[in-house]
């Protein structure tokens, strides 16, 4: 019943900006927090951003901190990742996760790819 919905991946130069978003479908209660991961080629699933429902607190992987900020729309249950200043590194298929309750609600990724 419940989906995510990824958009906003694509190709861009190094220093390039993109922004994803990820919005939600489907009934969900008791919303905790909204996360974007990214899993490079080789690499294991990585912790980007997270955002809380409550409060707005955010959280950032040091690797992006400074670069990468994270936001929320509680009312549409939409998460972004607007990334700037982007680098080779940062290139990885992206999901968002939802956690709702005890339920984690994950997304099918979208690519991000940084090259010149």
């Amino acid at each position: 019943q419940v989906q995510l919905v990824e958009s906003g991946g694509g190709l861009v130069q190094p220093g390039g900006s993109l922004r994803l978003s990820c919005a939600a479908s489907g009934f969900i209660v008791n919303l905790r927090t909204m996360s974007w991961f990214r899993q490079a080629p080789g690499k294991e699933r990585e912790l980007v951003a997270s955002i809380t429902s409550a409060g707005g607190v955010t959280n950032y992987a040091d690797s992006v901190k400074g670069r990468f900020t994270i936001s929320r729309d509680n009312a549409k249950i939409t998460v972004y990742l607007q990334m700037n200043s982007l680098k080779l590194k940062d290139t990885a298929v992206y999901y968002c996760r939802v956690q709702a309750g005890f339920v984690n609600y994950w997304g099918q990724g979208t690519q991000v790819t940084v090259s010149s």
